[in-house]
């Protein structure tokens, strides 16, 4: 027994005694009350004090039973209470104890905790104990921080040794065995393997293998998706394995033979969301823990970085010497050019010299040479990234330059729009022949048609990319070559040169500035009778030649004196037969090393015949004037005005500026029953063409509404679109007619204020009170050669429930593509609709005038390249 215990047994003890004692007291005191009951009752009742009276009183007041037995009942009470005090003093006690014990168990606890003993066994612990539940909270915190901080140092340890290893090689296979063994060490594991990702070869190779302290030398490929790394590889996430199948590797150690691991890690390599490779490790004994893995996942962008970067300096390497050689591929064709170049120019000088056949087929030919030098000199070339489905995903700028179209433009399709059906079937071809021979690039010509309807050849290389993640698609690297395939055109005339000299229909003559023949080709002898081996190196005079002819070469060689540059006369000249002929002389000054003139070469072109064809082509041209009004005629007639659209919508207006005498913009509008229609229609071209595909666009849409009430603005336009394919014949296979229209047509109800639209090309815009929307038109125009392997979808119809006051705007592409300004920019939709928006609130008409004005302004001197058409309409 504790000595606490045996000062609380004697503190009881002595609590039971004095409770007696206290009661006792209280008894002997109570006695008192029944004496001096009887005392009185005596005296009242005046016997005497005798045994006898006692009893005489008790009998004659009964109540004194109940005052006899009254110190018994206090004594009784008196004891229990001090007992009930007695045992809540005990009960104080032996809690006073019970917290004092407990005090002492957390004083030792605290005092363990604080010198670093975090083993100390509490025992059972009462929940209501915050002080202990508190120290054993705190010590759990200080377990978990130790644990935390021991964890961070261990990984920053190995992170700045794997680092060190990182910074010291520059050789990947090093680096990748260095990395390994290093790793393995480390996280005390027993085997590992590093894989490189081969981007050309899609395929994970293994590098570095390193078990039970010595390098092993295996030879393992996977493809990305194949076995456990080729996984980890394709979801780009660790595989952390404990149940490892049979046929899966197994270690080798010169003691425990061949062993199975008991858990396998595997982590990829990634750096900038792309796969560098794979490290890989198996562990034989135990599982590997958490902290480990999360180690290994840490460096792994690191390593993975280190890889990456040494895949760049490795490729900027290679890329440096290709540089390095085709630097000295491109002197040598340098060279080559240079001696081509030299070649040339003696060629073209003996042509010079040579040549009287159509001074003005030489003028094309030195302008076509010169145009060809130009585009050497600002050489460039489209380059296009399609996926393996033939989608476009990426066009550079400068197809603006060549096709004339923009990036955005060429995405919504123009890319293959505007090529003719064989164009489209060999692109198509070249794409299926890259797929299948993906290493292989191919090359072919092609006819595209630029925006401005300009016919150009373009020759394309393509190359498949799609595994290199940087491209990931099929690259076209295309260039323009229309003056290339002039210049061969023009090459092959040039051998041909002499001999069109020799055999050419014109008279060629080279002439002394003192009237002497050092050339004449047959021609002179045909139309002078003069024999021409005999006239070499003569004057005028000692051959005979005719005054009148004497005269003309007297009057060139004194104009090419005064001038010294080429010039052209038109004379008649007399003939051995002794018809005039007129004759057109181009007369060419010819000079000396010394760049002082020597002689002069006179070609003498026959065109007496064409003076004739010419007197024909003014009345063709005039006849043809006359047509060209009657058409205009034709057109003013059949289309609506602003008269006749005013009288169905009265608040309405309609701004109609046509480029030519005819329009390929032109105004449609169309009543029946209770409905009007009302539409913008930009055919191709402009002038007659325009012209002749605006009769074919009116006289459909007639027919068209005409025929059923019930057809949408839609379903309008898809039968416009069929109808003018038919009528071009557009249908065809051998179809090479891409004439079409745009369009932005409307349908208004004015019973169920209901205006329905759909468009080609062209937007439609809405002004509702302060709100301004804009409905675009469908990517696509009416007519066409249909895309082979792209089915077409129906024209969306746009349903608009309108309110009075409601304005709609609709126009043709002339309007914002007018160039102008002082930048010289294009107009812009965004102009048209901020000028809606500044006249929101003034009447319809009051646009008009300001679009009139500004349009005018904007344009000034420039021409207008367009026909221009734009519709404004109040509901």
């Amino acid at each position: 027994m504790s000595i606490n215990d045996k000062n609380t047994s004697k503190l009881s003890i002595k609590n039971n005694k004095f409770e007696l004692k206290q009661a006792l007291k209280v008894a002997l005191w109570s006695l008192l009350i029944p004496v001096i009951a009887y005392i009185i009752e005596i005296l009242v009742n005046d016997v005497d004090f005798t045994l006898g009276s006692i009893y005489f009183i008790h009998q004659h007041n009964p109540s004194l039973y109940i005052v006899d037995i009254l110190p018994i009942i206090l004594f009784v009470l008196t004891f229990k209470i001090y007992s009930e005090r007695s045992s809540e003093k005990s009960k104080f006690y032996d809690t006073l104890k019970e917290k004092e014990e407990k005090i002492n168990t957390s004083a030792k606890f605290a005092k363990l905790i604080g010198e670093g003993d975090f083993s100390f066994d509490i025992g059972n612990i009462d929940n209501n104990d915050n002080l202990t539940q508190s120290l054993l909270l705190m010590r759990e915190n200080l377990l978990k921080t130790n644990e935390k901080e021991a964890e961070q140092y261990w990984i920053a340890k190995g992170r700045d040794q794997i680092s060190n290893i990182l910074r010291l090689h520059n050789n990947l296979e090093e680096l990748a065995f260095e990395t390994l063994k290093s790793l393995i060490n480390y996280i005390n594991v027993t085997q590992g393997a590093f894989y490189y990702f081969d981007e050309d070869e899609a395929s994970l190779k293994n590098i570095a293998t390193y078990a039970y302290g010595r390098k092993k030398y295996l030879n393992q490929d996977f493809k990305i998706g194949q076995g456990l790394v080729g996984q980890a590889a394709y979801e780009m996430a660790t595989i952390y394995r404990t149940e490892i199948p049979d046929y899966y590797i197994t270690i080798s150690s010169g003691i425990l033979g061949d062993k199975k691991p008991s858990s396998l890690l595997i982590v990829p390599l990634i750096s900038d969301d792309k796969l560098q490779g794979i490290i890989e490790f198996a562990s034989v004994d135990e599982e590997i823990p958490s902290m480990k893995i999360k180690f290994i996942e840490q460096l792994s962008n690191i390593i993975a970085q280190t890889v990456f970067n040494l895949k760049v300096n490795s490729r900027t390497e290679r890329l440096l010497t290709d540089a390095q050689k085709m630097t000295e591929e491109l002197k040598e064709n340098e060279e080559e050019l240079k001696q081509n170049a030299e070649e040339m120019k003696a060629t073209h000088e003996e042509l010079e010299k040579t040549n009287a056949n159509l001074e003005t087929k030489i003028k094309e030919v030195e302008n076509a040479q010169k145009k060809m030098h130009s585009l050497l000199e600002n050489a460039s070339e489209i380059i296009s990234i399609y996926d393996r489905n033939q989608k476009l995903v990426y066009m550079s700028p400068s197809v603006t330059n060549i096709l004339g179209y923009t990036p955005e433009e060429m995405m919504d399709g123009k890319d293959i729009d505007r090529l003719t059906a064989k164009g489209q079937k060999d692109i198509a071809t070249m794409f299926n022949m890259i797929l299948e021979n993906p290493n292989k690039s191919e090359t072919i010509q092609y006819i595209y048609m630029k925006k401005n309807n300009d016919k150009i050849h373009i020759e394309t290389t393509g190359r498949n990319l799609l595994d290199d993640s940087a491209i990931n698609g099929i690259i076209l690297n295309s260039q323009d070559i229309t003056a290339r395939k002039k210049a061969e055109q023009e090459e092959r005339m040039k051998s041909k040169m002499q001999a069109l000299s020799e055999n050419s229909l014109d008279m060629i003559v080279r002439i002394g500035l003192q009237g002497k023949f050092f050339y004449m080709n047959p021609i002179f002898e045909k139309l002078t009778g003069i024999h021409v081996q005999s006239a070499i190196n003569k004057s005028f005079d000692d051959v005979g030649l005719n005054e009148s002819i004497k005269k003309i070469y007297l009057q060139v060689i004194e104009s090419i004196r005064s001038t010294v540059e080429k010039i052209n006369i038109e004379v008649e000249f007399p003939t051995i037969s002794g018809e005039i002929r007129i004759m057109s002389i181009d007369a060419i000054p010819e000079f000396g090393d010394d760049k002082e003139l020597e002689t002069i070469l006179i070609v003498a072109h026959d065109v007496t015949e064409q003076k004739l064809i010419e007197n024909e082509i003014k009345e063709k041209n005039r006849a043809i004037t006359e047509s060209i009004n009657y058409a205009y005629r034709i057109q003013t007639a059949i289309l609506p005005d602003n008269k006749l659209i005013r009288q169905r919508l009265p608040n309405s207006f309609m701004f109609y500026l046509p480029r030519d005498v005819v329009s390929g913009d032109f105004p449609w509008f169309f009543e029946k029953d209770d409905l009007v229609y009302i539409a913008v229609v930009d055919c191709t071209g402009h002038g007659v063409r325009g012209a002749l595909l605006s009769f074919i666009g009116y006289f459909l849409l007639n027919n068209i509404v005409d025929h059923d009430a019930d057809y949408t603005a839609g379903e309008i336009c898809d039968r416009l679109h069929a109808g003018v394919r038919s009528t071009l014949k557009q249908d065809r296979e051998d179809a090479d007619a891409r004439d079409g229209m745009d369009i932005a047509f409307c349908k208004i109800n004015f019973k169920k204020k209901e205006l329905q639209y759909a468009g080609a090309h062209r937007p439609l815009f809405h002004l509702s009170g302060s709100e301004f929307l804009e409905y675009k038109g469908d990517r696509k125009a009416i007519g066409g050669i249909p895309h082979g392997k792209k089915p077409e979808q129906n024209f969306t119809n746009y349903s608009i429930n309108y309110k009075d006051g409601d304005r709609f705007y609709f126009f043709s592409d002339g309007l914002p593509d007018q160039v102008g300004g002082e930048d010289a920019r294009k107009y812009q939709a965004k102009q048209i609709r901020d000028g809606i928006l500044a006249h929101a609130d003034k009447p319809l008409v009051a646009y008009l005038n300001f679009l009139k004005k500004d349009f005018s302004n904007w344009k000034a001197e420039k021409k207008q390249i367009d026909d221009v058409l734009l519709i404004g309409l109040e509901l």
